[in-house]
């Protein structure tokens, strides 16, 4: 078992001061990492990922329950990518800018999508799929980095 350590630091000089912070996450009993980097082609969605509770039934399908750290990275510099999770009953759709990751700290009971402004707080769902498709007319290279337990 090993530790994953998630760092964030935010640095900016503002009118001659520094400012900003520095958090870590450290997720313990870490058994296994799935890492990829996939070339996603221009104005195609691509699944970079397949999430399921018995990864035996989905060829290549990552063991939901057992997610504790999932990182979506557009590894581009200049070509921007939106990335679709996809739960087992809706999805949510994020703008990822050059440079960029969107990270989930699990698998399981993770995400919503809803149509309206009345968050349902409570009602989380499993991670089914990572989608990605380039927002322009260029392919785009995205890492994917999942710890499991």
């Amino acid at each position: 078992m090993a530790d994953l350590v998630c760092t964030i630091s935010e640095t900016v000089t503002l009118n001659g001061s520094l400012r900003g912070s520095v958090n870590t996450l450290t997720t313990t009993g870490i058994n296994d990492i799935f890492e990829r980097i996939v070339t996603c082609t221009a104005s195609v969605a691509t699944t970079i990922g397949v999430f399921a509770a018995l990864p035996s039934t989905s060829p290549g399908a990552i063991d939901v329950d057992r997610t504790k750290y999932v990182r979506v990275t557009n590894l581009e510099t200049a070509v921007t990518i939106e990335l679709a999770v996809v739960t087992t009953a809706s999805n949510y759709q994020v703008t990822i800018r050059p440079g960029a990751s969107h990270i989930l700290f699990s698998g399981d009971v993770v995400a919503l999508g809803e149509e309206d402004t009345t968050p349902s707080f409570g009602t989380m769902e499993n991670l089914a799929s990572l989608q990605v498709k380039p927002t322009t007319v260029a392919t785009a290279r995205v890492e994917l980095l999942v710890g499991l337990e």
